[in-house]
């Protein structure tokens, strides 16, 4: 699974968890695992506000964007973060 960021400043937390095709956000969870290879979910069929673009799943992997939510004065990782590779299940470690 790729996780790309928007860092956005909101007061709220995030919490991720993955478990094969399913991401848990929040403790909701979203099972990717019927979208086919090289096919797409609109967001607009997720109702969560932290998914900020379709998901995708492109040579087997599912990509998804999601909101970064932050304080004021973020770290350079937070403001500027890079796309993880979640290949592990559980807990997903998120910028900090």
């Amino acid at each position: 699974m790729i996780i790309k960021f928007s860092p956005q400043r909101r007061d709220d937390n995030l919490t991720l968890s993955k478990q094969g095709d399913i991401l848990t956000i929040n403790n909701v969870s979203y099972d990717f695992s019927p979208i086919p290879d090289g096919g797409t979910l609109p967001k607009e069929a997720i109702d969560c506000e932290f998914v900020c673009g379709d998901i995708e799943r492109i040579n087997g992997e599912i990509h998804i964007s999601l909101i970064l939510p932050h304080g004021p004065n973020p770290s350079h990782d937070v403001a500027f973060p890079e796309p993880i590779t979640v290949i592990a299940d559980g807990q997903v470690v998120l910028p900090i």
